[in-house]
């Protein structure tokens, strides 16, 4: 087969062709283009020359086309779509969207976050499938590797092709079961290290901050038992007469479900600023875009209800 050189190709031309099949007419053609009757029939004999073939000629009622014209008239206009659709701003519509949103976040920040989300999907983009990644560490991996879109947690130094964004903020409270000795009267640091603990342990790497607050003050606390959710953690935590620390919503959300008490955190430590993160090559996917901003909005609501 013979290969055309599509450097020799105006797509000018083809909009012009496009332009007299519509209006049957080389004036109203040129006009449509912006080009005067001269320029419109110059390039008509362009476009002639380039397809090889006359493609309109005079007919009773204004322009007929040739069967070549006519072979022609939609692939070009097909052609000349998909090239405006390269162009052109991708338009993002939930309502019409499907596929699937990959989502790596631990449980406590799926109760406390990903709730809203999943019904934000229900009623404006109910095609669109939400799936929550087996966490790994802190997901910044999964991130890179292209196995989740977004991930949420709380993030430190972030290789240069991730984006983050921050959610909110929260702090850390203590659970004990509904009716626990502790809940009674005051409950301050010693109360605090003398109590057997649950703690939950998602990457295994590092100290928690409440184990670097405490060894801050020359204090250590006696860890009792260590699972990997913390739901877990807080369903047993019911169940016994150990501790738990928690970020503070998602403890609130808990206490509401299981029989369990609040009590501050007898102990100075920084906020929670849990954040989502993403890879550049999702960063002006219009989908994309659109699921980031529900989860600040949701993020915003959250700060709101605080």
């Amino acid at each position: 087969m013979h290969q055309v050189d599509l450097s020799m190709v105006d797509l000018n031309l083809l909009k012009l062709f496009e332009a007299l099949v519509r209006d049957r007419s080389v004036t109203l053609a040129g006009l449509r283009l912006g080009l005067s009757q001269p320029a419109a029939s110059r390039a008509l004999g362009r476009l002639r020359r380039m397809l090889n073939d006359q493609l309109v000629v005079r007919g009773k009622l204004g322009l007929d086309l040739t069967p070549r014209g006519e072979a022609l008239a939609g692939p070009v206009s097909k052609l000349l779509d998909d090239a405006r659709g390269i162009v052109s701003p991708a338009v993002f519509d939930p309502a019409a969207a499907t596929g699937r949103i990959t989502i790596a976040a631990h449980d406590h920040l799926s109760v406390v976050v990903l709730a809203g989300l999943v019904s934000r999907l229900e009623r404006q983009a109910p095609a669109l499938s939400l799936h929550i990644a087996q966490p790994a560490g802190d997901n910044v991996r999964l991130i890179e590797q292209g196995a989740a879109d977004l991930a949420l947690g709380i993030f430190d130094a972030l290789p240069g092709s991730l984006h983050r964004r921050g959610l909110y903020t929260d702090s850390l409270v203590c659970v004990v079961r509904a009716g626990h000795p502790a809940a009674q009267g005051a409950f301050g640091l010693d109360r605090y290290v003398a109590l057997r603990h649950v703690a939950v342990t998602i990457s295994g790497v590092g100290e928690s901050p409440v184990d670097v607050a405490l060894s801050a003050q020359g204090l250590t606390r006696h860890v009792a038992l260590r699972v990997p959710h913390f739901l877990a953690a807080a369903m047993l935590v019911a169940d016994s007469e150990m501790v738990l620390t928690l970020p503070s919503r998602f403890a609130r959300l808990m206490a509401k479900r299981l029989s369990l008490a609040l009590l501050d955190l007898p102990l100075p430590v920084a906020p929670l600023s849990p954040a989502m993160i993403w890879h550049e090559r999702f960063h002006g996917d219009p989908a994309h875009a659109w699921v980031r901003q529900q989860l600040v909005d949701i993020a915003v609501s959250l700060d709101g209800e605080a």
